[in-house]
C-alpha cells in the first residue's frame, strides 16, 4: 500500500524536522505547506500592504489560508496518482475535523482506501513552555504575532487536534518531540509508518 502520512501539530513542535528525518530513511514526496505556498503568500500580503510574515490576521485566514492548503493538497493528489508515498507537513486543523476531506483526497487521486494507508503523526511537546522557547529559538519573523500575543494564542490553540477521519485509532500516533530527536525516536515513528 502507498503511504500518505500527515505530520501535524502547532508551531514549534518540530513537525518538519521529524518528517525530514524519517524521509531520509524512507523515499517519499515531502510537502510542507509553508514551502509550497510561502512565496506567493508573501507576495500577496506585500501587494496588499501587509506584513509578508503574517499568518494570523483575518486577511490571511480568509484570503490565503485555504489557497495554501489546497495547492499543497493538489500536489499530494498528483503524487498519489502516480504511485508515490507522500508526507504532508502542516497543522491541517480544519482538514482533520472534516470527515469527508481525506476521502475526497484519495478519490481525487484515482485511488481507494485499500490502496492508500493514511497515518497521522501528531507532533507535540510535553509542555507549553518548551514550545514557546522553541519558537523563540528558531527566530522566525513569521512567529512574531504568536509571541507578542502568547496568551491569546495559547488559549485558542488545540495542541492535540481533533481528528474526525475514518481511519483506525492505531493509525494515529501522538509523538512527544521534547528533547533531542534521537535515532531511537526516529525509528519509533518510522516503524509506526511502515506497519
Amino acid at each position: 500500500m502507498q503511504k500518505l502520512v500527515f505530520f501535524v501539530g502547532v508551531a514549534g513542535t518540530g513537525k518538519t524536522t521529524v518528517a525530514r528525518s524519517i524521509a531520509k530513511q524512507r523515499p517519499c514526496v515531502c510537502l510542507d505547506k509553508d514551502t509550497v505556498g510561502g512565496r506567493f503568500v508573501e507576495k500577496v500580503l506585500e501587494d496588499n500592504n501587509l506584513d509578508k510574515n503574517d499568518r494570523d490576521s483575518d486577511f490571511y485566514r480568509t484570503e490565503l489560508r485555504d489557497l495554501e492548503y489546497e495547492t499543497t493538497t493538489d500536489l499530494c493528489i498528483e503524487n498519489l496518482s502516480v504511485g508515490q508515498d507522500v508526507f504532508m507537513i502542516s497543522p491541517f486543523t480544519s482538514e482533520l475535523k472534516n470527515k469527508l476531506w481525506i476521502e475526497q483526497v484519495i478519490e481525487a487521486s484515482g485511488k481507494t482506501k485499500q490502496d492508500v494507508d493514511v497515518k497521522v503523526v501528531v507532533v507535540t511537546l510535553e509542555d507549553i513552555d518548551k514550545q514557546k522557547q522553541r519558537i523563540v529559538d528558531r527566530g522566525t519573523v513569521r512567529d512574531s504575532w504568536k509571541l507578542e500575543n502568547w496568551n491569546s494564542y495559547e488559549s485558542r490553540v488545540n495542541f492535540v487536534p481533533e481528528i474526525n477521519w475514518d481511519i483506525p485509532e492505531s493509525n494515529i500516533l501522538v509523538f512527544d518531540n521534547s528533547g533531542e530527536l534521537t535515532e531511537e525516536k526516529v525509528n519509533k515513528v518510522t516503524q509506526f509508518i511502515n506497519n
